[in-house]
């Protein structure tokens, strides 16, 4: 069977955002645990790999909107986003979720002492962290009430989203290499890796954005 350019292209996504990180945990010396633990664990870096992601499927990827029409994008990453969101945002009850099971401090003792913390920088990361995806999240189920207020309304609207995203990458990944018990330097170097190659391609989309509305004029013409 002949596979085409966008099934390749679907292979290749999967390899990358799943499959690469599943195989980098794999590889990883943490000392496995529980299955609930560790398959906590999977599913929150999994959710994180998704998140990160999310920067691939911007309107900066030409390859991407070469292949596959806008509004299938859009929906994949409507879906990718709410799902990667839904699980960070129960994230720090999933930690203690597994402390129902075992003996010891309570699961609500736990989430306490864990969220108020403060002296840890890791836990304060990741608690703005939190926040700010929360407020990315409600902004874009809001969006169509917010673009009319933005000064350049939509394309206001798109640098005041990415930049959220920008701003929760950075503090999420921080939180996680800082505390991340598979965060290795594997899983690190990949996190970080996919992180500037999509922030690279989101300033290269504004960039161009931002010198097509300043194009010089051709001589001899009239504004």
């Amino acid at each position: 069977m002949k596979l085409t350019a966008q099934t390749y292209a679907i292979i290749s996504a999967i390899a990358i955002f799943v499959g690469l990180p599943l195989l980098l945990y794999a590889l990883g010396d943490a000392p496995r645990r529980t299955y609930l633990k560790e398959g906590v664990s999977l599913l929150t870096l999994l959710a994180f790999t998704m998140m990160l992601g999310q920067f691939f499927l911007a309107r900066g990827n030409e390859t991407l909107l070469s292949l596959f029409k806008p509004p299938q994008i859009q929906k994949v990453h409507k879906v990718i986003a709410y799902s990667a969101i839904s699980v960070i945002f129960v994230h720090p009850v999933l930690i203690v979720l597994p402390r129902y099971f075992e003996g010891g401090i309570k699961p609500w003792d736990a989430f306490v002492t864990m969220v108020t913390d403060f002296g840890n920088l890791g836990i304060v990361l990741g608690l703005i962290a939190w926040v700010v995806m929360l407020v990315l999240g409600i902004t874009v189920y809001f969006r169509r009430k917010m673009i009319p207020h933005f000064k350049l309304k939509y394309r206001g609207w798109r640098y005041f989203h990415g930049g959220l995203a920008v701003i929760f990458t950075v503090l999420g990944l921080w939180h996680s290499i800082a505390l991340g018990r598979h965060t290795d330097i594997a899983m690190s170097a990949f996190f970080v890796t996919l992180a500037v190659l999509g922030f690279a391609m989101l300033a290269h989309m504004y960039w161009e954005q931002s010198m097509a509305k300043v194009k010089p004029v051709s001589k001899g013409s009239t504004q």
